[in-house]
């Protein structure tokens, strides 16, 4: 499915070589103030403007967000921390963001050959054919499309006193944040790529938020974080590193969450990102991330934000 959510929904389009990626929102209520600066942050974390190891297709991508319907400026009083806002109607929200620096012509050696680790052969063989372009749909570009849906609904919570707050907090070994860009760097230069872990905080979520059985919450950011390209794992609060402790140690930590609904303290859960598998050490010509978790962290932030807001919308 390529539509996320049932109160307040994103349905995610478009091709990693296309003419462009985007999407529209429904369910958004009227009169909340989309404050675009917030958003071109969020997309230059996306496209790892100032991070280590980044694509070169994603510091050359311009990422500017064309806005198709359902927004309109706001007056001058209406205008969010002296910076330039559109105020929603209510209605369905559609916006792109052009691919400027497609280029469909480095990909010709795929259309007779399969990608290791990525998701062409399968593709294919769901649907018959396959977009060899880079990816296509399964392209992590797509991700520029659910970072904008991401910023709308984190802003709608921000209302609400709802916060998230994701970082990265491993890469490969290496725990310590001052060496990360260090390590990346080690590895772009072995022409080889490594994985990291993302650690996401919630906090002002109410308590009992979330449902039971089937659809408890940590079942519901879990189903939205393992939706993001490249994303292996997901554990919250004591997580896998609970099961060296006796209960006598940790019946006490519940990430915030406990029978899967929210007990109105932080949340906390992480989830692990793969190492890019297209590399010039394993013989693979294309544009490539060192170290895609650096990319990632506004994603798992913005499908995080989707999930809290279907709750509570």
């Amino acid at each position: 499915m390529n539509t996320f959510g049932d109160t307040f929904t994103f349905t995610s389009f478009g091709e990693s070589h296309g003419r462009a990626v985007g999407g529209v929102l429904d369910g958004v209520p009227a009169g909340l103030h989309i404050d675009l600066q917030l958003i071109r942050d969020e997309l230059d974390k996306r496209a790892g403007r100032g991070a280590a190891g980044t694509s070169p297709r994603a510091l050359r991508e311009a990422d500017e967000v064309e806005w198709l319907s359902g927004v309109m400026e706001c007056d001058n009083e209406s205008v969010v921390h002296g910076t330039s806002s559109l105020c929603t109607l209510g209605t369905p929200i559609a916006f792109i963001i052009r691919n400027t620096d497609a280029r469909p012509e480095d990909y010709e050696w795929l259309k007779h050959t399969y990608r290791t680790g990525h998701a062409d052969k399968v593709y294919e063989q769901k649907y018959g054919i396959r977009d060899w372009r880079g990816g296509g749909r399964a392209s992590a570009r797509e991700t520029a499309a659910r970072v904008v849906a991401g910023c709308i609904a984190k802003q709608e919570l921000a209302q609400k006193g709802i916060t998230i707050h994701a970082e990265l907090i491993q890469v490969g070994t290496e725990t310590d944040p001052s060496k990360f860009t260090g390590t990346i760097e080690t590895y772009q230069k072995e022409g080889d790529s490594i994985g990291g872990i993302i650690e996401c905080r919630i906090n002002g979520l109410p308590a009992g938020t979330g449902e039971p059985i089937f659809n408890k919450l940590q079942a519901e950011l879990a189903f939205a974080v393992m939706s993001i390209n490249a994303c292996k794992g997901f554990e919250y609060g004591t997580g896998f590193g609970g099961v060296t402790q006796p209960g006598s140690a940790i019946n006490a930590i519940s990430g915030g969450i406990a029978g899967g609904i929210s007990d109105g303290t932080e949340i906390v859960f992480r989830c692990v990102f793969k190492p890019t598998p297209s590399t010039p050490k394993a013989g693979v010509k294309g544009r490539h991330d060192a170290c895609v978790a650096t990319r990632a962290v506004p994603v798992v932030e913005a499908m995080t934000a989707l999930v809290l807001v279907n709750q509570l919308v």
